[in-house]
């Protein structure tokens, strides 16, 4: 049976047979019978990391005394529910997305501060996602904005919606304001030229 582990660009976890590209680590999270309690995160340093240790090792996806395995459709998916690269398991996607936080923000990138303003800015503290609002023509590819109720991937010219599965067919890139679900610092890091891994299904 399907555990609640499969993680949305909205920041909900669901259950869904779909494994997807990346798992990610915020601690442990479950109960020793594998389900949710209302814990969202144990720790600020939200991961995305690699569907295989860099070792071999597997813990299993819910382990008695091992973290929480969450999953992601990709890592645009994985990022806009807060997330960032891995240090361990993903280290030339960390060192990309540090270099691109540094250009963004033009300071040197410290870990903890670095985590701290990005759970800020991705989760209030009754565990909803934190959305805002920008102009579409501004954002880079790869982020994440709310289209009627439906996730939608920005790339190029397109919007694309997004499904547990994968992408669905373009559609034009809207106007105007629109409602961003990517964290804002991590738009930051994608205008800054951080360049997400995308699901196959992202075509246009």
């Amino acid at each position: 049976m399907p555990l609640q582990n499969r993680v949305l660009p909205t920041g909900e976890i669901v259950v869904d047979p779909a494994r997807g590209l990346f798992t990610g680590n915020r601690g442990i999270i479950h109960r020793p019978d594998g389900t949710l309690g209302t814990s969202r995160w144990s720790h600020k340093h939200w991961l995305v990391c690699t569907l295989t240790h860099p070792r071999g090792k597997y813990h299993g996806p819910m382990p008695d005394r091992g973290w929480s395995a969450l999953f992601f459709l990709d890592e645009a998916v994985a990022v806009a529910a807060g997330h960032r690269p891995c240090h361990y398991c993903r280290r030339d996607a960390y060192r990309a997305w540090i270099a691109a936080w540094e250009a963004a923000t033009g300071a040197a990138a410290e870990r903890m501060a670095m985590d701290s303003a990005l759970h800020r800015a991705r989760v209030t503290r009754i565990r909803q996602q934190v959305r805002h609002q920008a102009e579409a023509d501004d954002l880079p590819d790869g982020t994440f904005i709310l289209s009627g109720t439906t996730p939608h991937v920005l790339l190029g010219d397109a919007m694309l919606p997004y499904a547990p599965t994968g992408y669905g067919p373009p559609q034009n890139r809207p106007s105007g304001q629109i409602t961003v679900l990517t964290p804002a610092p991590s738009v930051g890091v994608l205008r800054g030229g951080y360049r997400p891994v995308l699901h196959d299904s992202a075509q246009i």
